[in-house]
């Protein structure tokens, strides 16, 4: 099924989860042990999150200073065909301009609707750090919005350069930011571009983590207000370590709620009880706000999650 059929057909509240593929070097077996875990829970979809290669540098035993381009994580499209093929589970494939060109891109969902997945994420990514080559006639997308229009022309049968290829029918979901994008103006203009993303094809929108379930339902409200009408699914992340206290708003640029952090400051020693009591506070709030589509960024930990989830 489609993400946007799974949200549609929603009666009961329904939870996804999105993972990381392997570092590089490292074998399936670990990704395999969490989706079995999810499976056990019918999770409605799994995303699996897309890294661009990086600059690296590195020196030789002679001191001299090395560059190399360097790819992490290379393994989206193998560990969605995996999701969705050993294990029944419907797959979302993040897709990126950043790293990417279109050709690639289009290569990409090639292989992906050979594997039977039909689910992808559009996002912009983070800026690389070094300057792609790219050969003559190769081109990228610079925003969000330019990619979910390379999908939208893909599903329509419209390939680059014309080649004749039959149409793929994705169905496409973009982020969004409640509490504003940090390259973004203001609010109005984050949610300008959100517009922009809609009107390319997207279907369904994710949010970024959030702690302050309130951030959420103002975003919603904005959102509704310039009439963004297609479902808005809340990205829930459960807080694990002191230190992501710090972290977590200087990656993500969110915001943490001054209760949360005054609870572990106060009992650091309990930073894994109160994560969950927290994150568990968050999700009956925003059930009880008819939100029956939830989103939990797992980094791979799902027992944690699903203790919850039991629970719940």
């Amino acid at each position: 099924m489609k993400v946007i059929e799974h949200i549609n057909n929603t009666v009961n509240p329904k939870f996804s989860y999105e993972i990381l593929p392997p570092q590089k070097g490292e074998g399936i077996t670990k990704i395999i042990d969490v989706i079995s875990q999810l499976k056990a829970y019918d999770p409605a979809w799994i995303n699996v999150t897309s890294h661009a290669s990086s600059l690296i540098k590195e020196k030789t035993s002679n001191g001299e200073e090395i560059k190399r381009v360097y790819k992490k994580r290379p393994g989206t499209i193998s560990v969605c065909g995996v999701i969705q093929n050993k294990f029944g589970i419907d797959a979302v494939a993040h897709m990126l301009c950043q790293g990417f060109t279109r050709e690639e891109t289009e290569n990409a969902l090639i292989d992906l609707s050979y594997l039977g997945v039909e689910n992808v994420l559009a996002l912009r990514g983070d800026n690389l750090n070094y300057d792609k080559e790219l050969g003559q006639s190769k081109r990228t997308n610079s925003y969000a919005n330019e990619l979910a229009c390379q999908i939208h022309d893909i599903k329509r049968g419209k390939f680059l350069d014309n080649t004749e290829y039959y149409p793929l029918d994705f169905c496409v979901g973009v982020a969004s930011y409640p509490e504003k994008h940090v390259l973004s103006l203001d609010t109005d203009t984050d949610i300008m571009y959100l517009k922009k993303k809609v009107a390319a094809g997207a279907e369904y929108i994710i949010t970024q983590m959030f702690f302050d379930n309130h951030k959420y339902y103002e975003f919603v409200a904005k959102c509704r207000e310039a009439r963004i009408d297609v479902p808005i699914i809340p990205g829930l992340k459960l807080l694990k370590s002191v230190k992501q206290l710090q972290i977590l708003p200087e990656i993500f640029h969110i915001g943490m709620p001054i209760e949360l952090q005054d609870e572990v400051n106060s009992a650091p020693e309990h930073i894994i009880e109160i994560g969950q009591s927290w994150l568990k506070k968050q999700v009956y709030d925003l059930l009880e706000h008819g939100v029956n589509n939830l989103h939990f960024f797992l980094m791979n930990d799902a027992k944690n999650i699903l203790d919850i989830v039991t629970k719940i």
